[in-house]
């Protein structure tokens, strides 16, 4: 597994660590909530351990803006409450699982392992199809026409979001927003990724699939506005 580990308290970190990397997981850690906002929308993971109370932003705020940016990977909250109104609330913002400090490591493992399994056999993963472009969200595989597509991270959150929202339009604040959350970059960068992106899924085919709104955004179909 690929996880990103949010927890500010290192020796807690380092007890995951010990346990989890001998055995094959790649680990990220963030030691504050903006830290592991960050990281989570700027690189792919198979699941997220996010500690409730954290300095600059807990995890309930975090947990709620990446589920309002429909970023859809699992996360197990842990806390030191034990309390059924903060589990309600964890599950409420988009928790996947809670497990209560002082907690196995163990366990931790076998909580996530039981929860990609259910999600996966829930077809929560399941592939996205726009016309002949197809993208897995289970395998992060993107294909058109039988011939597969590299993408780098930003771009495939660009193209994620697009397809889901197809064949509606989507407005440059709304990508910024997505992929930068409340931090956008110069309006050049957004354009500069969806250059790359139309390079890569329309230019080698006959037909576009990514137009431009003129004056709103864009949107990802089969016919649309140039």
């Amino acid at each position: 597994m690929n996880l990103l580990i949010v927890e500010d308290n290192r020796d807690i970190a380092a007890n995951i660590a010990d346990y989890l990397e001998p055995k094959g997981h790649r680990l990220d850690f963030a030691y504050d909530g903006v830290q592991g906002l960050e990281l989570a929308r700027s690189a792919e993971f198979d699941a997220i351990v996010l500690d409730l109370t954290l300095p600059r932003l807990d995890g309930i705020e975090l947990c709620k803006q990446l589920r309002a940016e429909q970023c859809c990977t699992p996360v197990i909250m842990l806390t030191a409450r034990d309390q059924l109104d903060d589990k309600l609330l964890g599950f409420g913002v988009g928790a996947d699982d809670y497990l209560v400090k002082p907690f196995s490591v163990k366990e931790l493992e076998a909580r996530l392992l039981a929860l990609l399994k259910r999600l996966q056999s829930a077809g929560q993963a399941s592939a996205m199809r726009v016309a002949d472009l197809c993208f897995d969200q289970q395998t992060l595989e993107i294909s058109r026409a039988g011939t597969q597509i590299e993408l780098n991270p930003i771009q495939r959150k660009l193209l994620q979001y697009l397809m889901q929202q197809s064949p509606g339009v989507v407005t440059r604040a709304q990508l910024e927003q997505r992929v930068w959350g409340d931090h956008p970059p110069d309006k050049d960068i957004l354009r500069t990724h969806i250059y790359s992106l139309r390079n890569a899924i329309d230019k080698p085919f006959a037909r576009r699939l990514l137009h431009t709104v003129h004056g709103v955004g864009y949107r990802l179909a089969e016919k649309g506005e140039e």
